[in-house]
Parts: structure tokens; sequence; C-alpha cells
């Protein structure tokens, strides 16, 4: 089953899409936001699989949304605009429905995400990854990596002393990954605990760390409370 927050400010759309999702076998929907600020809380305390999202919300619209939670789900974007279809597939975007939404548009939708689930699964960090960068290949394992760090529409991803880009974005790797592994630190980095040489408080809380490679990271304020509960016994 696939949890599901809906975010839509019209009463109308809104019902219009429980409905929708309430005649899907797959989908548990977990909770409902009618504004960015409501919908931001949500997603953050909940972590659902998926998020139906609208673009204009009464606070501020669903890029703003997104560009505040802390990890970004599988997304679908309902609007009446067109407009954004490009920009919305800067994100991890599953799917980008035009209303009035149709049944069958709505079911071709949620089989993407199935079939996305289904083909999902976790890495255990005696694995490996296989990763082409230009005219190079190299195998790392997920043991040794210590750093994972967006870089445009790929991400870096530092072993030993290599740091080839890999052609995924940040939050399909993370999908992949053990989440008692790895930690999101920020929007842009993704660190093996296991790999962390020294932590230290920063400003306003935050704390900075040291890997392995010497490599120092500063953690976001919102993930620094997280990961000191993290790291907590």
């Amino acid at each position: 089953m696939i949890n599901a927050i809906l975010i839509e400010d019209s009463k109308l759309a809104r019902l219009e899409l429980v409905n929708l999702i309430q005649n899907s076998e797959r989908i548990n929907l977990i909770g409902e936001a009618t504004n960015g600020a409501e919908a931001i809380a949500m997603i953050n305390s909940k972590n659902p699989d998926l998020i139906f999202l609208d673009i204009h919300l009464p606070d501020m619209n669903g890029f703003d949304v997104l560009n505040e939670i802390n990890t970004i789900p599988s997304i679908i974007f309902t609007t009446a605009y067109d407009e954004y279809a490009v920009k919305s597939f800067e994100y991890n975007t599953l799917d980008y429905l035009l209303k009035p939404i149709k049944k069958d548009r709505f079911q071709q939708a949620i089989e993407k995400i199935v079939t996305e689930k289904e083909e999902t699964s976790l890495l255990t960090t005696e694995q490996s990854i296989f990763i082409k960068d230009s005219e190079k290949v190299y195998i790392a394992k997920l043991a040794d990596v210590s750093l994972f760090e967006t870089e445009g529409n790929y991400t870096k991803v530092f072993f030993k002393d290599k740091s080839p880009l890999l052609h995924k974005s940040m939050n399909q790797i993370e999908s992949r990954l053990d989440k008692d592994v790895f930690f999101r630190v920020n929007r842009q980095q993704l660190i093996n605990i296991h790999h962390i040489v020294d932590v230290n408080l920063w400003f306003k809380g935050k704390l900075k760390l040291r890997l392995t490679n010497n490599q120092e990271i500063e953690v976001s304020e919102r993930q620094s409370i997280a990961l000191k509960r993290f790291l907590s016994f």
C-alpha cells in the first residue's frame, strides 16, 4: 500500500481527488492539506510515499512547498495549468495531471508509482553500484561511499579517492539506500554515518561533520536536530 497526502485548496477538486484515491486499492490517503504551511508540516511529520500537489495554493506555490520539506516523496502534480510541466520535472515528479482529472488518466499515474515501487529494493552496504562517468566506469561498494552530493541533474559519489558523477537524482538514490546507514544532512548531501570522524557544534545549534575523506559537511538546522536524535542511544 502506498501512503499518500493530498494538497489541494479547492474543496470541489479535493473531493474529486479523494473519490479517485479511495477507489484505488493501491493508495492509502493519510492526510489532506489546504495550504502550503499545512502541507509542509504534514509531509515532514508523516513521511508519505506520494503526494498529490496542486501548484497554486493560497499562501505559496507547490514548488515552495517542495523547497521546504525534509525529503521529497514521489509527486503527482495536479493543476489546471500546463505551463509548469517542464519545471515540475526538475523535482522527483512522477506525473503531471491537468484538471479536470479523468479516471483513466489518474489510473495511469497510479500504475507508474506501483511499478516504481515494485522495481525498487533496498541495497545493503555490502553491495556495489555501477557508475559510468563519461568514458570511465567505476564500481563503488556502498560501504566505501562516504558522501552523495547533488551536482545539477547528477549526483557526485565520493568513495576512496574518487568522485565520479552518477546520472541519477539524489531522491532516486536515497530511496534505494539503508536509512540506518545513510542520512540526508541537507538538500544537497547524503552521508554514510560510518564515515563520520568528528562532530562539532556550529552556529544556531547546527552541526558540522568531518568525514573520513576530510571533507567538512554542514548539517542543516532541521536535520541537525534529527541527526542528534538518530545518533543517540
